[in-house]
């Protein structure tokens, strides 16, 4: 049997979070199956999927056009010498996008998957889309999309709430389409040698998204609101450090806030994701605007607080009974204040570590059962 992992990746530690999950519970219910992802030069480079032992599939569609077609022609002997796999031959499609179908993310991501889709189907290849944010879907192609996308599907699971009403609005209540919470909560972190974690003991995470993706304003308060939270932080005595969760631009914004604040405050760049999770499991609070940093941190126990720029923050505070958690970096510093007080007062930080504690347990409960649900769907082939 083929498995395609579909949108996962390396430069985003969160994608990549989510392929090593994917493929822990895949090779768990199939230890004989083969695993498969597209080729690409910068999110999936070889030497990284053949480290996992991943065949590559070249990419057909991109962008509305059409790459890597008469790869579909060449002799399967061709194919087998250098690892090369097919649409036509898979079996099953795990998409593990996290967040890209949506107006905000444009049209070409859902075009392409309805491309994608279209062939799969008639080649009996079954496609699941695992827990991920979708919408809103305003746009006229995206609703049509969507539909061909959810028409085309064996299961898909919303992340939250607010995308399931998204995906149904436009497509009605169906069956298949349910509500499950992000997986990577189940695959634990490696501990990191490199760091000590009497000194490491609160992590901030920068997101470059808050800026690129938020309005003006919001956009321009950001770094301030990062440098504040650190300095007022340091006022009281807490050991901090900054977390570089993905690539260049958070790297620029974690030095600049560490150049604000003129005490050397440590700078993490860490490549391996699994370790990134062992890290924010030892610290004793975070600030982040990193989904999968904050899943990570929340998911085993840490007390942490959140900016964000779309829904999929907001509702994962919800999930774990700390809806107070998410902050508007417009607030005052009064305000800011209050919120890092109530994760630092040893107090309410109990309080709160408490509670996403017995979330989080449930949270895991309700990722078990996805697995079983997926299973069950692959297992009808």
């Amino acid at each position: 049997m083929f498995i395609e992992i579909r949108k996962a990746g390396f430069v985003n530690k969160g994608a990549e979070l989510m392929l090593y999950s994917v493929l822990d519970k895949m090779k768990e219910a199939y230890p004989q199956a083969e695993f498969v992802m597209s080729a690409s030069i910068t999110p999936a480079p070889y030497y990284k999927r053949a480290r996992l032992g991943l065949y590559q599939k070249p990419q057909y569609w991109r962008y509305g056009l059409q790459f890597g077609y008469l790869t579909r022609f060449l002799p399967k002997i061709i194919r087998d010498i250098f690892g090369i796999i097919v649409d036509k031959e898979l079996n099953v499609v795990l998409d593990a996008a996290g967040f890209s179908y949506s107006d905000q993310w444009g049209e070409n991501n859902l075009q392409e998957l309805v491309n994608y889709s279209n062939y799969w189907k008639r080649n009996g290849a079954k496609l699941i889309l695992l827990p991920q944010a979708f919408g809103p879907f305003e746009k006229t192609a995206n609703r049509h999309a969507i539909k061909k996308v959810v028409e085309n599907s064996e299961l898909i699971f919303a992340r939250d709430k607010i995308s399931y009403q998204y995906l149904t609005e436009v497509v009605g209540l169906q069956e298949k389409i349910r509500i499950a919470p992000d997986f990577t909560n189940l695959i634990p972190g490696r501990i990191s040698k490199k760091i000590d974690a009497n000194r490491y003991r609160f992590c901030l995470i920068p997101n470059y998204r808050m800026i690129d993706k938020t309005s003006r304003k919001e956009s321009g308060a950001y770094l301030p609101f990062m440098i504040e939270s650190a300095k007022y932080l340091i006022s009281k005595g807490v050991s901090i450090f900054i977390l570089v969760h993905e690539g260049d631009n958070d790297l620029v914004l974690a030095k600049e806030i560490n150049n604000a604040v003129g005490r050397g405050v440590p700078i993490v760049c860490e490549g391996d994701p699994l370790k990134i999770k062992g890290i924010l499991g030892r610290c004793d609070g975070t600030i982040g605007s990193r989904f999968h940093g904050l899943v990570s941190a929340l998911s085993q126990g840490v007390p942490s607080l959140s900016t964000g720029w779309s829904h999929k923050y907001q509702m994962l505070f919800e999930d774990y009974d700390f809806a107070e958690g998410v902050i508007d970096i417009m607030c005052s510093n009064q305000e800011l204040h209050k919120k890092i007080d109530l994760i630092i007062d040893e107090v309410s930080h109990e309080k709160i570590k408490s509670k996403i504690t017995l979330r989080g347990d449930i949270l895991k409960d309700e990722t078990k059962i996805m697995w079983q649900e997926v299973i069950n769907v692959i297992n009808k082939t």
